[in-house]
């Protein structure tokens, strides 16, 4: 489940990298990294 959690923020953060702009695509990519880290913590998802 770790892989999935993480391949899943890999695909969102390439999807905002290339949709979104300006200080908003840095705020979408540290939420999407927060909300991995979150998941993989806590070990379900």
């Amino acid at each position: 489940m770790d892989a999935v959690a993480i391949l899943v923020a890999l695909v969102l953060i390439f999807i905002a990298w290339k949709v979104l702009a300006g200080l908003v695509k840095f705020g979408a990519i540290v939420l999407v990294a927060v909300a991995a880290i979150y998941f993989v913590s806590q070990g379900t998802m």
